[in-house]
This record gives C-alpha cells, structure tokens and sequence, in this order.
C-alpha cells in the first residue's frame, strides 16, 4: 500500500493543532537513520486505518520525492471524536527483523470432523499472532487450516503451521489456545407428567342426589 506524507518543520502542542485544525495528522517516521517529523491527510489516514493490510504490511511511504518501506507501528485517536490525533512509522527495508501481531485468517472450518459430523462448535479465541521475521517475510495475514479439527480439541499457538521463515513469539511458557472446539449442549426434552385426576367416589351418587332420596 502506498502513502504520501509530508515534511513538518514546526513542532510543539500549538504546532500540532493548527495542523489537526487543517486535517492533517502530524507523526514521525524512525529507524534507520535520524528521526523525520511529517504530516499526513488526515482524512486519507483514517480510511486507510480501516483496512487490516495497512496495519500489517510494509506500506510504501512517498516523502519529498523519494519512496521509503515504512511499517505502522502506533498511532492516537481522539477519545470519542473520529479523528487521529497522531501516528508512528517505522523505516524498514528487507533485512529488518521485526516483530509485529498479524490478523489470523481461519478456512476449512466447515469441513472438519468437528463440524461436519459431530455438529461441534469452533471456538475463535485469538483473532491475531505476535510473529517474528524479516521485513521481506513479513505476511498480511495468516491463514489456519481447521479442516483436520475433531471433537472436543484444542488448537495452541504450539500447534500452528506457519510458512516458513516465520514464528510465533513465546512469552514465557506461555502456549495460548487459539482455537477451541466445544460440544453444543443438548436441551433435554423433559416430558410433562401427565396428571390424572382420580374421580373421587366414583359410581356413588353425590351428596345431593342422596339428600333427595331421603
């Protein structure tokens, strides 16, 4: 994905507000070098953070002419308003090692045992994965297959297929379950007892009829 920003000479709070007040977002741009202060438009920032790719690829930044490999590390919004206030890049180029969470893509989910046959119910625990690799390696997403899922089976960050040259960061001993399968609980049918009221005295005359009689 490609972006223009902009030098931003002035710098401080007021700065920085006559600049939102002009919608433009000011930000920085660090690594490999002396840091560079920007500006971005603020409308075309905030579209753009709408797309996952924005937040997990190398994105091509055109700065005074020139085209750099920048990767979005963090950025600011406003508490309840729509706007950003700030945002971070990263200067990369293809052997930068980086740690970054990417977004999990799930498929083969509807043909897995757990589905298919025992009506299970697959759990999503975690939507995204901390991964190491190079800058070059660096994917959108990560796509799981869950084809092979079975009942009653957990899926860990252990247990992850990824392409090669990446890794799942460890925190510790740490070993997260991505995916979970649960078997759906069946509502038991309780049948009402069905009540028979016993007639009482039945075959005697009732108290009137022997009243009548006497």
């Amino acid at each position: 994905m490609k972006f223009t920003a902009y030098e931003r000479t002035l710098q401080g709070t007021g700065a920085s507000r006559r600049l939102r007040l002009a919608a433009k977002v000011p930000g920085i741009v660090y690594g490999a070098g002396t840091p560079t202060m920007i500006e971005v438009d603020h409308n075309a920032l905030f579209f753009a953070l709408k797309k996952e790719a924005f937040h997990s690829s190398i994105l091509e930044m055109d700065l005074a002419g020139k085209t750099e490999k920048v990767l979005l590390r963090d950025f600011q919004v406003h508490a309840w308003k729509p706007i950003v206030l700030h945002v971070d890049f990263q200067r990369v180029d293809d052997t930068t090692r980086l740690r970054k969470k990417v977004p999990l893509h799930f498929s083969g989910e509807e043909n897995s045992p757990a589905v298919k046959t025992d009506k299970c119910l697959v759990q999503h625990v975690a939507t995204e994965l901390e991964i190491e690799c190079l800058a070059s390696q660096l994917p959108e997403f990560v796509t799981i297959d869950l084809s092979g899922l079975v009942r009653n089976q957990s899926l860990h960050t252990s247990d992850l297929k990824l392409p090669e040259g990446i890794k799942a960061v460890k925190h510790g001993t740490q070993n997260p379950v991505i995916v979970a399968v649960t078997t759906p609980k069946v509502e038991e049918e309780v049948a009402a007892p069905v009540v028979v009221a016993a007639e009482k005295g039945k075959g005697k005359p009732k108290k009137d009829e022997k009243q009548n009689k006497k």
